[in-house]
């Protein structure tokens, strides 16, 4: 098995280095990485995730989104299965994918898959435990950008005299997307991982003059809250005010 295995790694390296057939060559390497059920089997690829994080920097770069966000649920498909095999280069994998999300230039699809990845990570506790919890500079970072989603809501002030009351008005995919990334991340991490990131930025967003920064504060408390449940009162301590205070907000 271990020749055909070197012979295998020699073609997909030189496919992906190759810009006619990288696309494919990503396809391929992260279908057969999912099947090799030997772990040091899967390490002998890891010299390749350099060059399948450079297939989706590539087409970035170049301006195929369409490309990027193929690659993107490739790498994401990869991270639920097999998270393992991102560990040695986590950091730079997660910070790249982090500069992504963070990117406005980039269409929101594109900016979306970055951040499912990210929290597809998170998610991998079973067969990652704790993988993410060793990366707090990054969690911080993830948790303001579905913060700032949440501030991405429309206002019409015919809505304030509507004879009806619409709760979604207003909200827009990026509003939704990050209200539910915020439960998923609260749920993979625990409150004792959550806590201190949300205690830093919250209090921030609630002496802001702007209503939708404490809007976001109380929609990301309510999706928090089940992953932070154990802890909570905890949570209104660190803001320095009583439960019945935060009923107020």
């Amino acid at each position: 098995m271990l020749p055909q295995l070197i012979t295998l790694y020699s073609v997909f390296y030189r496919c992906l280095s190759s810009a006619d057939v990288r696309i494919a060559a990503l396809t391929a390497s992260v279908n057969f990485i999912q099947c090799l059920a030997s772990p040091s089997h899967r390490d002998m690829f890891q010299d390749l995730l350099p060059l399948m994080m450079q297939t989706l920097t590539e087409a970035l770069n170049s301006g195929q989104e369409a490309t990027a966000q193929e690659a993107l649920e490739l790498l994401i498909e990869l991270a639920g299965t097999e998270p393992r095999f991102l560990r040695r280069q986590l950091v730079d994998v997660v910070g790249s994918m982090l500069q992504i999300a963070e990117a406005s230039s980039l269409e929101e699809g594109t900016r979306h898959l970055a951040i499912e990845f990210v929290i597809t990570l998170a998610k991998a506790r079973e067969r990652a435990p704790g993988m993410m919890r060793k990366l707090p500079q990054f969690i911080h970072r993830l948790f303001a950008i579905l913060m700032t989603m949440l501030l991405d809501l429309e206002d019409d002030p015919d809505w304030h005299t509507a004879d009806t009351e619409n709760e979604d008005a207003g909200e827009t995919s990026n509003y939704g997307f990050g209200q539910e990334c915020l439960d998923r991340l609260s749920i993979s991490l625990g409150g004792n991982t959550i806590i201190p990131v949300a205690s830093e930025l919250f209090p921030s967003y609630l002496v802001a003059p702007e209503w939708q920064k404490h809007h976001a504060v109380h929609i990301a408390f309510a999706q928090i809250a089940e992953g932070c449940s154990k802890v909570h009162l905890f949570w209104f301590h660190l803001l320095g005010f009583s439960q019945d205070t935060y009923c107020l907000i």
